[in-house]
């Protein structure tokens, strides 16, 4: 995103190769029509008679012209071939609009999700990080925040540690203190995944268009993720016996308070970096990003960033999403996302996907947008969504 997250969306929708059928939009082209002209006459009429003989035969080719077509079409051949046009290039992009809706915009899977995955719950974890307020890094609410989780992983028992840096406010050159959140569940097993999310909100919600200074809370960007990854903590309690699991919270993926001046991405550059320094007895073999997977309309499409650095990861997690029901994952690439997953997998080398629903509430003209505006909120998330991700991540897991 050009270390933004604006450039996150690329409209185009590239299929993806998968197991599941992937449904596709031909465009026809519409036939042209010939348009048939009269033919000149070639001699003079020179009596009388003759003139009013034709005037007459006119006076009966225009009646019965009005006859055929009392209501005849205006603008010509052009005109009709760009109201065509036009019709065309509406009706395709209706269609392909629905298509990347799908059947049923607010549920996020064909049948019920297992018990053990707690909508409500996790939507509760949702709801009192936003009750703190935003978030940003250095704020006190950050300072509680990492409070209570830090409380929360241990007591599900994870060992937590904090991975801390400093950086210069960009406005004010004052020092910020930034902290990573890392909880371990069985640090020794030799099959290490990761499980991440960024848990800073933006300063400001920065493209809202009536306050872009007010408050802005992060419900799906910021502590949609948090959530989820709190609600995965609870099925940790059992994992396969070769199995540890790492939990990494980014402090400063965005703190950001001037676009194209400021640096995204400052916590998880910070954990690739140390990890690329003094890389772990037993590596990552493999990582999966949370980031605004709260959307009550959920539809999380292939990343094209994942695809080229862990496409075997992404086809692994899709094809555990289609075996679950979980229709809310789409088997079609529509973004381009510039993310936390990029230095993890540039710099660190973990093969890393970003599991991320940009288009929020929904694409289309006309739509809403809530991203980085006040409307984050958690009335326009869902607990069931939250819970259909944490289902899909957690059997792709317990298949590895």
């Amino acid at each position: 995103m050009m270390q933004t997250h604006e450039s996150r969306s690329q409209d185009e929708a590239n299929a993806v190769t998968s197991s599941k059928p992937v449904t596709s939009v031909k465009n026809s082209r519409a036939a042209k029509r010939g348009r048939q002209h009269p033919v000149a006459p070639t001699g003079k009429l020179n009596t009388k008679s003759a003139q009013n003989a034709k005037g007459e035969q006119n006076a009966d080719a225009a009646k019965a012209a009005q006859d055929v077509n009392p209501n005849p079409r205006r603008g010509g051949f052009w005109g009709t071939l760009l109201g065509g046009g036009i019709g065309l290039i509406v009706l395709l992009f209706w269609v392909v609009s629905e298509m990347d809706r799908g059947p049923d915009v607010s549920d996020p899977t064909l049948g019920a999700i297992p018990a053990q995955y707690k909508a409500d719950r996790a939507f509760g974890y949702l709801t009192a990080l936003c009750d703190l307020g935003p978030r940003p890094s250095g704020s006190k609410q950050m300072k509680q925040q990492q409070q209570w989780l830090q409380k929360f992983f241990e007591t599900q028992g994870a060992a937590v540690s904090w991975q801390s840096f400093e950086i210069r406010h960009p406005e004010t050159g004052e020092p910020v203190a930034m902290s990573n959140l890392i909880a371990s569940w069985h640090p020794n097993r030799p099959k290490r995944f990761l499980f991440c999310a960024h848990y800073d909100t933006r300063p400001f919600p920065d493209r809202d268009r009536e306050n872009p200074r007010g408050v802005f809370v992060g419900a799906n960007d910021g502590a949609s993720g948090v959530a989820a990854l709190m609600e995965l903590a609870h099925q940790f309690s059992v994992l396969p016996e070769d199995v540890g699991v790492d939990i990494v919270l980014f402090d400063g993926e965005e703190f950001v308070f001037e676009q194209g001046r400021d640096d995204y991405f400052l916590g998880s550059t910070f954990f690739a970096e140390k990890y690329k320094m003094q890389p772990p007895a037993i590596p990552y073999q493999a990582g999966v990003l949370l980031d605004m997977v709260g959307d009550r309309e959920l539809k999380i499409y292939y990343e094209l960033n994942s695809l080229k650095y862990a496409r075997s990861v992404a086809r692994g997690i899709w094809d555990t999403a289609e075996d679950l029901g979980v229709s809310a994952f789409v088997s079609r690439s529509r973004h381009n996302i510039d993310d936390d997953h990029i230095p993890l997998n540039k710099i660190a080398r973990i093969p890393t996907v970003d599991l991320i629903d940009f288009d929020y509430p929904r694409p289309g003209f006309g739509a809403p947008q809530y991203w980085h505006t006040e409307q984050d909120i958690p009335a326009n998330c869902s607990g069931d969504s939250l819970a259909a991700v944490v289902w899909v991540v957690h059997r792709w897991l317990q298949r590895q």
